[in-house]
């Protein structure tokens, strides 16, 4: 058992930072919200700080779960950033969606600095996070993996090793594209029914078991037929990504054609007022043009 911090409480931290309380590790929290991580402490029975310097202090791993580039450097670096408590020879885990620039520059302070760096941005959605069940992608050094990989096992039902510093991320954005795809797919297959007169319910309980089933049709396709988007994961959050993933694209020379295209029908729905819709709210936008 370890002395873990965990810095961002949102809907992913939250319940992620709980499941190592769960097995038995010793967790401080902070979150921006201080009020939410006295909620946390109270309902977990761990601690809370109210910077990530202090956070951090004495600890053996320190998980971060934020929202985006500039939220992870700021609880990393400056005054009152984690970079700053840690003790030699503890490791960084990032387990936020971010550019593979930025793990690479945080990862290269760390080491300055005597530290382990793992990037593992994770899969699974509130659901996984809460049940403890996330495909957690990482890169790092072996050794930095090796030593942490138990720790993120209190949540992850598959936590994975892909290579170095930043493959982590890389692995998150083609998990993104693929379910940008698969979504708007699944969009125009389930308003193509409707139009044409065909049960959706019956056409998924049909086609879910062959080569055309995925998560998406499994767990989204009920809220999808019944206009409900004000749950799982933020269309505004989806956008955040797959500018990642797009940037990424360009960087190497990967042509990302249907990403880009799936990218600006989310602006769409954005524009339509759905930036906190599920990602699954791309049927709201086919429904739209079509009435």
């Amino acid at each position: 058992m370890a002395k873990v911090t965990f810095l961002g409480l949102g809907v992913m931290g939250y319940p992620m930072a709980g499941h190592l309380v769960a097995k038995g590790h010793d967790v401080t929290v902070y979150n921006r919200t201080t009020a939410k991580a006295e909620a946390w402490a109270k309902e977990h029975g761990g601690s809370f700080a109210a910077t990530p310097a202090a956070a951090v202090e004495g600890a053996d791993f320190v998980m971060a779960c934020v929202g985006n580039d500039d939220d992870l450097r700021s609880v990393c670096v400056g005054e009152d950033g984690a970079f700053v408590g840690m003790k030699s020879g503890a490791i960084f885990v990032d387990h936020t969606t971010v550019s593979a620039k930025v793990t690479r520059e945080l990862a290269e302070i760390a080491a300055e600095k005597g530290l382990g760096y793992v990037d593992a941005p994770v899969s699974g959605g509130q659901a996984g996070a809460e049940n403890g069940v996330l495909s957690v992608m990482c890169g790092g050094s072996e050794s930095d993996y090796a030593t942490a990989e138990p720790v993120m096992a209190a949540y992850g039902k598959i936590v994975k090793r892909l290579g170095e510093v930043g493959m982590g991320q890389t692995a998150k954005m083609c998990n993104q594209i693929c379910i940008a795809g698969l979504v708007q797919g699944l969009a125009e297959a389930l308003v193509l029914a409707e139009k044409s007169g065909l049960d959706g319910e019956a056409l998924v309980d049909v086609i879910s078991g062959g080569a055309a089933g995925s998560w998406q049709m499994v767990n989204r396709h009920k809220t999808m037929l019944e206009g409900h988007y004000e749950h799982g994961f933020a269309v505004d959050w989806m956008r955040k990504d797959l500018a990642i993933c797009l940037e990424a694209g360009d960087e190497v020379g990967a042509p990302m054609p249907v990403t880009a295209l799936v990218d600006q029908f989310y602006k769409d729905v954005q524009n339509m007022g759905g930036g906190r819709w599920d990602t699954s709210s791309l049927m709201a936008r086919l429904k739209a043009l079509s009435s």
